[in-house]
């Protein structure tokens, strides 16, 4: 089996830019690594993404069930196949991504999400998560210019729950957890970030 990492974190963190770094390195390294993001990675998954990202008028229930969609199938067509031949995931987002903002954000029940994630996951766990925590206003500051998908345009109470929301989760499960300062330097990130993986290859 390969190793499957995460990266999880508020709106401007930086998760995009490290999993990027990260699947670059592990290439170089001679694993052959993919690199996904949530919701996405598969037809049915990037279809659900364009929906989920552009529109406001999904209702919270139906926007958790639609990322469990995406993620049933992004787990079966892509990351288990992948892990199973031996190679490396790198994910932009995952499971406790709905945790943090279906649950914690949108205030829905936590336990029906950890149930419906184990059904959409079969019960797979990342080797790794790594949390790049960032204030909510550094995190927007870094955001460039133009307009706002729907998560993006809630109000900054909604975005700080989800902050405390990750910082639970990884303070709950810290074996699997990799908590980073998001406002570091970037190569101070990516290093401290390998560092971790390696042990696991």
């Amino acid at each position: 089996m390969g190793v499957f990492v995460v990266f999880e974190g508020g709106e401007g963190a930086g998760k995009t830019t490290q999993a990027r770094v990260l699947a670059r390195r592990l290439q170089r390294e001679g694993n052959p690594a993919v690199l996904i993001r949530e919701p996405g990675g598969t037809s049915l998954g990037e279809s659900l993404r364009r929906r989920l990202k552009g529109r406001s008028d999904v209702n919270p229930l139906s926007e958790l069930l639609l990322f469990m969609a995406a993620r049933a199938q992004l787990v079966e067509e892509v990351i288990v196949p992948r892990l199973r031949q031996g190679g490396s995931v790198v994910c932009d987002r995952f499971s406790a991504s709905t945790l943090a903002y279906q649950g914690y954000g949108r205030g829905l029940s936590l336990e029906t999400i950890a149930e419906l994630n184990q059904v959409a996951t079969g019960g797979l766990q990342p080797d790794l998560n790594v949390l790049l925590d960032i204030t909510v206003v550094s995190g927007f500051a870094r955001k460039r210019d133009g307009g706002k998908d729907t998560f993006e345009s809630q109000a900054t109470e909604f975005h700080e729950r989800v902050r405390e929301g990750y910082l639970k989760i990884a303070g709950g499960a810290p074996a699997r957890w990799l908590v980073l300062d998001g406002a570091k330097p970037k190569d101070t990130i990516s290093g401290q970030v390998w560092e971790n993986v390696k042990p696991l290859l």
